[in-house]
């Protein structure tokens, strides 16, 4: 394993090299059989796992509640909403026959006299399936809202690929909710955003900038996109959760009306709002080292293991016997414990491993511990270790976990913090975004601007930042003209 090891590239030599070897070395997905999608491993998926239960029980402490809906969506469904369909066009799989057939010589084709008569597309995104059952469902103001949530995949077909952060078929959940007023939806939207939000910051422990995008970088037919956005290691930021108010454009599009309390007919107000296991991606590149993982606690499937060194069976079934109590009270905790006496691997070939796992806590006792009643533990995020009493060890291993929580956030604030910078010359900021960083800037509001800038630097206007002072953005730094908002200009993944 310590060879396996030195094969992880080191991040300062290749950071993107760092991430795709981790991914795979620390057993968390690897490629598919189909070009640009990702198989997620057992481990991997019991993050994700974790992460869809803290999420699902947020979502409903809200009001939302979870549905289904089909994979296959008409494609005269796409050409009802103009802005939709154009911006997922080029992305979009197509269903086109139903039947496959044997030849004479044992190959399979498609049955050419099986071809549907309307051809399906492989959900992009569901708003309109949705918004066309949501036409079944609302008559009166009496039916609203409707607080809908599903978890399910998605396919775009992208042209470049990276597990978890971008891939043809990839796992989120979808929320799409319903109302009667502008005001309703729009608190709706951001309520959802300040979700994510805390969900992202508390238990993945990855600090996020909270904004709105320009209108270029809105979800196709939005009329407002909310977003969280993160800084990882390589100073690029990942967009790591969308909310979007949609205006009636999609009821409008599938007729969706309501008879109000005075009984005159109104549009239906809509919102939507989204994370993929892109988080899983946010999760990896803010806090791991070279030596593989470094995991939240709240989200690590294993938050303790603990490792035997034992000489014979005897001096193992008292290391175990000793041990046992322990592990029971931890779990009692709610505490994920592995208790690892294998013998078919070295001890520093487990250590090893779980270090690449990034399990946040590793607990080991050998006969010498188990004499002079200590144990050696160790935290992952910082790689100390001691050895302690083993008198109160459970609530030393609770406060250990609190403490590793609280410390990986605080650690990638502060690199995010110092990484953010104001600038208002654009020689010096074509110069520095090459290194990296959130840039705060002045914008002037127009597309022409924005598109200049990321053609001339490939990098984007992230988010107008919500809680910076937009009183007086000053002069932008590329037109030269009044400046209508600050923004954080980055590089993104």
């Amino acid at each position: 394993m310590a060879k396996e090891l030195k094969q992880l590239t080191k991040r300062a030599e290749n950071y993107s090299q760092w991430y795709n070897d981790l991914v795979v070395k620390a057993d968390l997905a690897e490629q598919a059989p189909v070009r640009g999608c990702m198989i997620i491993k057992p481990y991997g998926y019991a993050i994700w796992e974790k992460m869809q239960a803290v999420l699902d029980k947020a979502f409903k402490k809200t009001g939302v509640q979870n549905a289904y809906f089909p994979l296959l969506i008409p494609k005269s469904f796409f050409a009802r909403e103009a802005e939709h369909v154009k911006g997922f066009a080029k992305e979009s799989a197509v269903v086109t026959h139903y039947r496959l057939k044997s030849t004479e010589d044992g190959d399979i084709v498609v049955d050419s006299e099986a071809k549907l008569e309307e051809e399906l597309i492989i959900r992009p995104t569901s708003e309109t399936m949705i918004w066309n059952t949501y036409k079944n469902w609302i008559h009166s103001w009496r039916d609203l809202p409707i607080l809908c949530n599903q978890w399910c995949n998605v396919m775009r077909w992208e042209m470049r690929t990276r597990p978890f952060l971008r891939t043809s078929e990839f796992l989120w959940q979808e929320g799409h909710t319903a109302h009667a007023t502008a005001e309703e939806a729009e608190a709706k939207a951001e309520e959802m955003l300040h979700v994510y939000a805390d969900f992202v910051e508390n238990y993945m422990g990855v600090p996020v900038i909270q904004g709105a995008k320009s209108e270029t970088e809105r979800f196709a037919g939005a009329l407002n996109t909310y977003t969280i956005e993160a800084m990882m290691q390589d100073g690029k930021a990942l967009q790591s959760g969308t909310s979007h108010f949609l205006g009636q454009n999609f009821a409008k599009s599938f007729d969706v009306t309501y008879l109000n309390k005075e009984n005159k007919p109104e549009y239906v107000w809509a919102t939507s709002w989204g994370v993929s296991t892109r988080l899983m991606g946010a999760l990896i590149m803010t806090h791991s080292d070279d030596n593989g993982l470094v995991l939240p606690p709240k989200l690590a499937p294993i938050q303790v293991v603990i490792v035997p060194i034992w000489k014979n069976d005897e001096q193992l079934q008292a290391i175990s016997e000793k041990l046992q109590p322990v592990i029971d009270q931890l779990e009692a905790l709610g505490v994920s414990v592995k208790y690892d006496d294998t013998d078919n691997k070295r001890p520093g070939f487990k250590f090893a491993d779980y270090e690449l796992k990034g399990i946040p806590v590793r607990l080991v006792m050998g006969g010498r511990d188990l004499e002079n009643n200590t144990i050696e533990i160790m935290r992952r995020d910082t790689l100390e270790k001691e050895s302690v009493s083993f008198d109160g060890l459970v609530e030393r291993v609770k406060n250990l976990l609190d403490d590793i929580q609280k410390n990986i956030f605080e650690k990638a604030k502060k690199y995010r913090d110092e990484h953010i910078y104001e600038c208002n010359n654009y020689d010096e900021f074509k110069e520095r975004i090459k290194d990296g960083g959130f840039f705060l800037c002045p914008w002037d509001g127009t597309e022409e601007t924005e598109a200049k800038i990321k053609e001339d630097t490939q990098a984007t206007i992230r988010c107008i930042p919500f809680g910076v002072d937009q009183s007086n953005p000053g002069i932008d730094m590329v037109s030269g003209k009044p400046a209508v908002n600050k923004v954080i200009i980055a590089r993104a993944y």
